[in-house]
Order: structure tokens, then C-alpha cells, then sequence
């Protein structure tokens, strides 16, 4: 390995090259004739049985590492959930509605950046973000137009929040109960998953120990009322994004699973009441072979940890399922067009990899947020791979490959390793600033094998052509949305009961003192029209901000 990379001032010396050998590749520059993948694995040039012994089980079984249903996709394919939302709830309705319209078998939400903060559009802060990179979500309202004419009952929903995520779950519940449907009918997934805010994308609000208890209080209050809800989808996907490697995103991402199970034993939940419901949220780079080896490995070592470690015994306990979106990290502003291809092979990877529901990016996004034309493109892709493509005519497509199975192995030995370096620091919580140092030399690691041409990005550092063909119609938002939103939300707050509002958001700070469940107050501080902002802003005059240090 290069002699320039430096432990974390955590690591002991002794240990760190080898921990890094085990997570990010070496520098060796273009002229090196060795192959690695991102995790640092050699590729070799062919293999063999010597490589790979192979002892498969079948799919469906115990350990999952070929995928959780006997039949996989042959029963039922994989959910295209395409992620969309941007500017005012109206817009967003419509672009659900066309993509349904188009094919789509479920919704994913993407809130701006306020609502993700837990701020409302008329906070002076937010000026400029509203609406930017999703729809802004104030009120009871806005959730009631965001999915206006849109049958609850019918459709999977997914809502990409973690900080604010039980004001958005109460928000979604009451509008369905104003639809008629009732709780148990509603399917979809909160992400719910505050500990990767505090690693890669810094959307908190509150210090950890109360964010873990509203994640829990979410995991109780679906297990009454929402039985059928995925409470947290425990993301890897944002650690790529920030540039971790494959290994470290199975690490780190299974490690923070670890740490939101135990937290829910602490409370008095039963393993197999809790685990049905985890769902996971993984990135998909380019690399077809090392993303499938990724997918099975994280399934099988799972499987192990919920056996083992937590003794749950419902075979449902121990699969791991799993949303997938193709990696915006990948995709170039240069001839954003070879982004299509990109997207493709990404796609195709996750579905060989046992995908169970898929968002594929749209070409544009390293632009801007994806035009009509783009997102109905990554739509198609998926149709395409579903229907024309044969990966999804049988389970596991790549068993026995010994070159996938070695890859399979390997990623599952080096990722063990860095979670038994995580319990050695205390778990997930304690680790926190470990991880972000690992994610660091990663994404520093990415750029240099970039910059010296050791990674080939075609159209960036090969390729390369003056005119990079960008798009013409690429979605621009208007300001005059936030303008609208922000005097939408002050005729909530002049039309509503002022006096009831209050009742019910002191109730809430009375709760949140305490220790009942925060979620029944904040459904009836949802229901009494309390704005999101005014909802996050009680909780945290008792659980206080969290400040990195």
C-alpha cells in the first residue's frame, strides 16, 4: 500500500495497514497490471474450484446467501420504486401519478432539505432550499395533496426521513384513515435511520440517545397500528455516496442493524416481533461482479448475526431484504448520456443480486433533478430488465461462478472483520467517528485512483470530448414555488384552532419528558394542524440538538 495513507488516530499503528488492506483499495497507479476492486480485493485472471469450493444451498433457505423465496422473481418480481418529489405537493402528486401511470409499482418520497431538517418553509434558514431536492412537506395538508387521488391501499410507499421520520409516518396514517383505509392495509417503509445522519449526510436534529427512542417508539407504535410497515430501512447506501467501499458498506451498514436490534430488546420487544419488519437501503456501483457478491454476502452474514447473536428463530427474523438504488456518486455531468449505461449495468447487477424493489437514477441527475424524460427512461430500464433481460427468469443467476463465489467470501471474511473492530470500540453509537474516518480515506482513496487515471471514469479522466452533449430539458424549479408554500403554510396557521394546536403540541413536550410512547402525541399533534417545525422544535426543547463534535 501507498506509504502516504495514515490511520485514523484511533488505530493502533500495528493494526491499521491491515485493516486497510481489508476495506479500500491500494494505490498503485495506472501502469500497475494487477486488478482491485474498490474493497481492495486482487482480482485474479481466471478461477477455479481451488478458489471457491462450492456448498450451495438453495434459495430460500437458510443462510439467503442465493436470495430469501425459493422462486424468487419467477413468483413475483421486484418492486420499481422510482424516488421523485420536488417543489410544491401538487407537482409531486403528478409526477406519482405519471409514474404509475407509466408502470411503476410503488412510490418513493423524497423530502427537501427543510422537511429532512425538521424546519418548515418559513423558516429564515431554509430561503433557497425549499422544494430543491424534494417536496416540501409542512402540514397535514400537503401530505393529503401529495398522494390526492392516489389509492393508499393499493400502492407500497416509501418515505426517505429519518429525524422527522414519526411526523411523517402520523402524516401518511391520517391521511389513509381520511381515504377509509386502515392501518393494517398500508404497506411501505419509513428509512427511519438517524445513525447514518450522524456518519454521512449530517440531516439530525436530536443526540443520539432520543433519536434511538423515536426510532424505537416507531418500531412499537407500527407493531400496534401499522403491522404491515417496514419501520427502518437501515441504509449503506449514503455511506457510498460519501465514497466508503463495498466491504464498508456491508460493515457499517449491518453494524448500525445490530445496534437498532438491541436498542429495541432494551425496550421489552421480542426479536421475532421486531426483525420481520427491518428492511435494508444499498447502493449499486458499477462493478456487476463484486455488487452481486456484495448483495449475497450481506444476505448469509445477516442470516448469522440474527441466529446467533439475537437467537431469533422465525426464518422471517433472519432474511435480509433489501431496497436498491443505482449510485448517484457514478453518474457524470460529462456526456451525461453514458450514464444510461451506467444505470443499466447497475441495475442488472442489483436484480442478479436478489433485489426487493429497485429506483434506478436518471440520466440528468448529475445536472439536476431528473427530468420527465429521464425518469421515465430509468422506469423503462428497469421494464426492460425485468422482461427482455432473462435475469429475472431464475433465482441467483450467478451461483457457482467461482469467481462470484470467491468475491461472495471474500467480502463476507473482510466485512466481518470491520464489525468486530466496531464492537471492540462499544457498537455502531461508540463508533460513530471511526467509521466517518474510514468512510474519509475511502472517498479520498476514490479520488486519487481517479485523478492518477488508476480508475478509468469514460468522458472524465478518458474519453474525454469538449462537447459533453448535456441535456436541454433538464427540471428546473421554480422560485415562485416556495413563494406559494410558504403562503400556503401561513393559511394553515391563521385557519387553524390556534388553542388546540398548542394543547397538543405541550402535551407532546409533557410525553417527551417522560417515557410513553412519543407517536400517539404526535399523530394528535398532526391531526390538531402543528406544522412539522413546531412539532421537531418541541421534541427538542426536551431532547435537546445534537452538536458534533
Amino acid at each position: 500500500m501507498s506509504s502516504s495513507r495514515k490511520p485514523p488516530a484511533d488505530v493502533p499503528e500495528a493494526n491499521a495497514a491491515d485493516e486497510r488492506d481489508l476495506t479500500i483499495a491500494p494505490l498503485v497507479g495506472p501502469a500497475d497490471p494487477r486488478r482491485f476492486t474498490d474493497s481492495g480485493i486482487e482480482i485474479e485472471s481466471s478461477y477455479g474450484p481451488a478458489d471457491a469450493p462450492l456448498e450451495l444451498r438453495q434459495p430460500g433457505e437458510f443462510p439467503f446467501t442465493r436470495g430469501i423465496h425459493p422462486r424468487m422473481y419467477r413468483d413475483r418480481l421486484w418492486t420499481m420504486r422510482q424516488y421523485a418529489g420536488y417543489a410544491t405537493a401538487q407537482e409531486s402528486n403528478e409526477r406519482y401519478r405519471y409514474l404509475l401511470d407509466q408502470g411503476s409499482t410503488g412510490l418513493s418520497v423524497a423530502f427537501d432539505l427543510p422537511t429532512q431538517l425538521g424546519l418548515d418553509s418559513d423558516d429564515p434558514r431554509c430561503l433557497g432550499e425549499v422544494g430543491r431536492t424534494g417536496v416540501a412537506i409542512d402540514t397535514i395538508e400537503d401530505m393529503r395533496t401529495v398522494f390526492e387521488n392516489i389509492p393508499l391501499e393499493r400502492v407500497s410507499t416509501s418515505m426517505t426521513i429519518n429525524a422527522p421520520a414519526s411526523v411523517l409516518l402520523c402524516m401518511y396514517e391520517l391521511v389513509a384513515e381520511e381515504q377509509g383505509v386502515h392501518g393494517d392495509a398500508l404497506r411501505g417503509t419509513t428509512q427511519n435511520d438517524i445513525l447514518k445522519e450522524y456518519i454521512a449526510r449530517g440531516n439530525y436534529i436530536y443526540p443520539p440517545a432520543p433519536s434511538m427512542r423515536l426510532t424505537t417508539d416507531l418500531f412499537s407504535y407500527c407493531r400496534e397500528r401499522l403491522p404491515r410497515w417496514n419501520t427502518i430501512s437501515i441504509s449503506g447506501y449514503h455511506f457510498r455516496e460519501k465514497g466508503c467501499s463495498a466491504v464498508q458498506e456491508v460493515a457499517f451498514t449491518l453494524a448500525n442493524g445490530i445496534a437498532y436490534v438491541e436498542a429495541a430488546l432494551a425496550t421489552g420487544l421480542a426479536v421475532d416481533e421486531l426483525a420481520p419488519r427491518i428492511a435494508f437501503f444499498f447502493n449499486c456501483h458499477n462493478d456487476v461482479f463484486q455488487e452481486v457478491a456484495k448483495f449475497r454476502a450481506a444476505r448469509r452474514m445477516w442470516a448469522t448475526i440474527m441466529r446467533d447473536r439475537f437467537e431469533a428463530r422465525d426464518p422471517r427474523s433472519q432474511m435480509l431484504r433489501f431496497h436498491t438504488q443505482t449510485a448517484g456518486v457514478t453518474l457524470m455531468a460529462q456526456q451525461p448520456l453514458n450514464n444510461i449505461v451506467r444505470v443499466a449495468l447497475q441495475g442488472f447487477a442489483a436484480v442478479c443480486g436478489g433485489t426487493q424493489s429497485l429506483h434506478t437514477n436518471g440520466y440528468d441527475e448529475a445536472l439536476a433533478l431528473p427530468s420527465e424524460r429521464a425518469a421515465k427512461l430509468a422506469l423503462r430500464t428497469q421494464q426492460v430488465l425485468a422482461y427482455e433481460s432473462g435475469a429475472a427468469d431464475t433465482a441467483d443467476p450467478f451461483a457457482g461462478s467461482y469467481y462470484v463465489e470467491a468475491l461472495t467470501n471474500e467480502i463476507e471474511r473482510r466485512a466481518a472483520k470491520l464489525i468486530e473492530r466496531i464492537d471492540e470500540l462499544g457498537g455502531a453509537i461508540a463508533a460513530i467517528g471511526f467509521v466517518t474516518r474510514e468512510i474519509d480515506e475511502s472517498a479520498w482513496g476514490y479520488q486519487e485512483r481517479y485523478r492518477t487515471g488508476q480508475d478509468v471514469v469514460v468522458g472524465l479522466n478518458r474519453f474525454v470530448e469538449e462537447d459533453d452533449d448535456i441535456p436541454h430539458d433538464i427540471l428546473r424549479v421554480d422560485p415562485d414555488s416556495e413563494r406559494g408554500q410558504v403562503a400556503r403554510l401561513a393559511l394553515v396557521k391563521a385557519s387553524r384552532d390556534e388553542a388546540e394546536a398548542k394543547r397538543r403540541l405541550d402535551a407532546l413536550r409533557d410525553v417527551c419528558a417522560g417515557d410513553a410512547n412519543a407517536l400517539p402525541a404526535i399523530r394528535e399533534a398532526v391531526r390538531a394542524r402543528a406544522t412539522v417545525g413546531e412539532i421537531c422544535t418541541t421534541m427538542a426543547e426536551v431532547f435537546g440538538h445534537y452538536v458534533p463534535s
